[in-house]
């Protein structure tokens, strides 16, 4: 869809995914109001990179600030996530987790636009160079609040959501330390862990949560 609510096409991707469910009711944007809202992905507004793609800040003519998130084009793993965030995301609403405030569909474009979570990632807090210590306080209330996040995802969703990229890298925090989870293209709904057969555990090692590794060992030893 763009922002019209029209259908676009999926081009660039070989084997493209249905769009988002008709009950999705986040906003959409054209390409050009992100390319504006970022300066035009300036390196300036990079706050980070990974293998999916880039994230940028952005500013919506309204003012509000966002990060605009943009997927690696052509790639079959980017439109696997892309539509997992779309889906997945549209689900939950926690203090404790990121907000999706909308995406862009165009032609090979995938872009998905957050709130803005103004002090970076924990594992930038934790690492960086120069960076202050985190004192123990601030410490446990990082990791209440991400262990929130988890619970709500684990346990209080309907359905259960498995979220499998549990690190650093994943949790962003506010100015008052305040913790968000984030990320969610590795995320699996429970109903798809409970009768999907896999051969192999999807998402990064030492990071996924126990219930899913249980799960996919129990159906391995059946197999």
């Amino acid at each position: 869809m763009n922002s019209s609510g029209a259908s676009s096409n999926y081009s660039g991707f070989e084997n493209p995914l249905p769009p988002p469910s008709p009950g999705f009711t986040k906003s959409t944007f054209t390409y050009e109001e992100l390319v504006r809202a970022t300066d035009g992905f300036s390196n300036a507004n990079l706050l980070r990179q990974g293998s999916f793609g880039y994230v940028h800040r952005g500013v919506l003519p309204n003012g509000k600030e966002v990060a605009v998130k943009q997927l690696k084009a052509g790639s079959g793993q980017g439109e696997r996530e892309f539509q997992a965030e779309v889906e997945i995301i549209s689900r939950v609403h926690h203090n404790h987790l990121v907000s999706l405030i909308g995406y862009c569909i165009t032609g090979s474009q995938r872009l998905l636009v957050y709130e803005f979570v103004p002090n970076n990632t924990l594992e930038v807090h934790l690492h960086e160079k120069r960076r202050p210590p985190l004192y123990w306080p601030i410490r446990l209330k990082i990791a209440l609040g991400s262990a929130k996040g988890l619970a709500y995802l684990h346990e209080d969703s309907q359905p259960k959501i498995i979220y499998r990229d549990i690190k650093a890298a994943n949790i962003l925090l506010d100015f008052n330390f305040e913790a968000k989870v984030a990320d969610f293209g590795l995320a699996k709904l429970t109903s798809d862990v409970n009768t999907h057969v896999s051969t192999r555990v999807m998402g990064t090692f030492g990071y996924l949560a126990p219930e899913y590794v249980a799960c996919f060992w129990e159906t391995y030893r059946k197999v």
